[in-house]
């Protein structure tokens, strides 16, 4: 415990993000895979660029997304890393953030195969916070967060082995 309540740090949001490109088939799997996970309807992601080798044009969408915060988040977190055994590699970690796929759903425990969804994978992004972060977002003498009070890569790696009981893995 820090002695400084400002240095703590917490789970800001968790994003689950599902990839299904063209394919609108895949995009409905998808959508029902996180509604299954997360609990509540995901939204869809569209394209913003024109690819004309990819065939991608600009309002296209390409996949889903959730964004749960609060109990909630680290409730489907604890879900999520059981599906990985609690074991990370250290490339998952960036300065306040991690992140890591799960390739197959059926990997987390309490989920039951779904012969409509086929086998799907996911990807899981975790921001971490410290209270004074609202000052980067806040309407009014927005501000950027001074280096001393940013969360280093160091300090993202404690706080998932200290708080989320993660092990780092091979690479």
């Amino acid at each position: 415990m820090n002695a400084n309540k400002m240095r703590e740090m917490e789970i800001e949001k968790v994003t689950l993000n599902f990839g299904a490109g063209k394919d609108a088939d895949l995009l409905e799997k998808g959508i029902a895979l996180i509604k299954m996970i997360a609990g509540k309807q995901p939204v869809k992601t569209f394209t913003t660029k024109r690819i004309p080798e990819w065939g991608v044009r600009p309002g296209l969408p390409l996949g889903c997304k959730i964004t749960l915060r609060g109990k909630e988040a680290e409730l489907v977190l604890q879900r999520l890393l059981k599906a990985k055994a609690h074991v990370l590699n250290k490339r998952s970690f960036s300065p306040g953030n991690f992140a890591f796929g799960i390739p197959e759903y059926i990997d987390m425990p309490d989920v039951k195969y779904n012969p409509d969804l086929g086998i799907l994978g996911f990807e899981v992004a975790v921001t971490l916070k410290r209270p004074g972060f609202r000052i980067k977002y806040r309407k009014k003498q927005k501000r950027k967060i001074k280096p001393r009070h940013a969360i280093s890569t160091d300090e993202t790696i404690k706080f998932a082995q200290e708080k989320l009981n993660i092990k780092l893995g091979e690479e």
